[in-house]
């Protein structure tokens, strides 16, 4: 499949993330895409290096005629979002991508595509391969781990770029130029509870929710779509007040910049409750299919008879954790007053593990305002601490401030305008850029951010459009020779 993927033009940037697509690269995770970019640098002659946090940098003298033009930075980040839809065999760690074309879009089979950020890696791959390309003197800064904390841009440090310019290739609308962005910091809470055996004459269930759409928890929060922690927690707490339910384990979600698709709970209820318990996965069926039929037609909640399930959550803490996880802040917080359609403060409840004596609750706040960011999480550290956990916050990272008035964003608002025959839309975003972080030790650099149309970011669903690449393409090649 991946031979079809190598045949779409433009050639040598389809061919590079195909490469790339074969490195397993997850994020914490990326000695071999570290070493795979590394490689690329060295084989090509030019100047290559690897700081001390793992970033990848390749400078690549300027194209002839262009020596004097502004030293422009390439930036995209190495790793991608490992996740698999829970029927799909395949181990990240020894397999690439299977990759397909279906019509006008590249998708993978069963897991993520890795197009978030690996489009914008091969187009700075072919540029610096590219012997008939104009540029002016280039800078590739491929980062790591942007994914789960931005650790990568966070260890860069000052004087290792001389970049007057910087664009950062990692924007999912190819009609959109992107000049600011969400800070972020991940919460979690955790803890532990004393387990009992259960007597009496108890039935054991396991329930799980699936088929939810899922998505980037900060470009897709918007779009009101279920969260599966959420929607267990509220099933399993309608369902404690109509049956004598006890809970043993609750798994669900996974990374914290994911929406969560899945969650599964292994339950009991007394033999005598079994079809209290059926009614409800009937009534809760219902529910999903009206209040989520435009965001998750084909989620669903069902349930399986099972043996063997251990010592179950003391009543007490299971009251008192449903109660938690229903009162911590989920989706939208606030709206930004002054830009239309921003959001300005979120959190994504990511990921509930409950098992065996200890549970993990993890969440990931977003906001282009510092202190509001600061509220959202202090609702978290409500709703928890009265359950008896411990609040930790960490991975703090800076929002980016807008600037319209730079050269550049001007430069490429024009130059849309002569190209497509339309406005770009100039905007912030609802999601962590890199560009942010960056600006702490580059503060005079000027930033913007751009890409091809990338759909389902962090999914299974993940998909790049071919054509929007092309566009991608030639819009990155005409800015080059516009930089001043």
């Amino acid at each position: 499949m991946a031979n079809e993927v190598r045949a779409l033009e433009p050639k040598d940037l389809w061919n590079y993330f195909a490469d790339l697509n074969e490195v397993p690269r997850a994020s914490k995770k990326e000695e071999k895409v570290i070493s795979f970019a590394k490689k690329f640098g060295e084989s090509l002659g030019l100047k290559t290096f690897v700081d001390e946090t793992g970033n990848v940098i390749i400078k690549k003298p300027a194209s002839l005629g262009m020596e004097n033009r502004a030293t422009v930075a390439l930036q995209s980040h190495l790793d991608m979002v490992h996740q698999k839809n829970a029927d799909t065999d395949f181990d990240f760690l020894t397999q690439g991508i299977n990759m397909f074309v279906e019509g006008d879009w590249v998708k993978a089979k069963g897991t993520t595509l890795g197009a978030d950020n690996g489009i914008g890696v091969a187009a700075i791959m072919a540029l610096l391969a590219s012997d008939d390309i104009t540029h002016p003197p280039l800078e590739a800064l491929f980062t790591i781990d942007e994914e789960t904390g931005m650790t990568g841009a966070m260890g860069l440090e000052g004087g290792l770029l001389d970049a007057q310019i910087m664009l950062n290739l990692d924007t999912e609308d190819d009609d959109e130029l992107t000049i600011g962005c969400a800070g972020g910091i991940d919460v979690t809470a955790e803890g532990s509870y004393n387990e009992e055996i259960l007597t009496g004459d108890y039935t054991s269930f396991n329930i799980k929710i699936s088929g939810l759409s899922g998505g980037h928890s900060g470009m897709d929060i918007h779009f009101g779509r279920g969260n599966a922690n959420k929607l267990m927690n509220r099933f399993l707490s309608d369902l404690a007040k109509e049956a004598e339910m006890r809970i043993h384990a609750i798994d669900g979600g996974g990374l914290r910049n994911a929406l969560p698709r899945e969650s599964n709970a292994i339950i009991s209820v007394l033999a005598s409750k079994v079809a209290v318990l059926q009614k409800s996965i009937e009534q809760f069926n219902m529910i999903l299919a009206t209040e989520y039929a435009a965001t998750d037609p084909e989620a669903r909640i069902k349930s399986a008879a099972i043996n063997g399930t251990g010592g179950a959550l003391n009543a007490e803490f299971q009251s008192q954790l449903l109660k938690g996880i229903y009162a911590c802040p989920n989706g939208i917080y606030r709206m930004n007053s002054e830009i239309e359609g921003l959001v300005q403060t979120s959190n994504n409840v990511a990921r509930v593990l409950v098992k065996g004596g200890k549970y993990q609750i993890l969440c990931l706040t977003r906001s282009s305002s510092s202190t509001e960011k600061q509220d959202e999480v202090n609702a978290i550290h409500g709703a928890f601490e009265l359950v008896g956990a411990t609040v930790s916050e960490s991975g703090s990272y800076p929002g980016w401030e807008p600037k319209p008035e730079a050269s550049i964003v001007k430069i490429m608002q024009q130059l849309y305008k002569e190209l497509y025959h339309s406005e770009a839309y100039v905007s912030a975003v609802h999601a962590g850029l890199e560009c942010g972080i960056l600006g702490t030790n580059y503060p005079d650099i000027e930033m913007i951010s751009f890409g091809p149309n990338i759909r389902g970011a962090h999914s299974p669903d993940e998909k790049v459009q071919i054509s929007s690449v092309q566009k991608f393409w030639h819009y990155l090649l005409e800015t080059l020779k516009r930089t001043p």
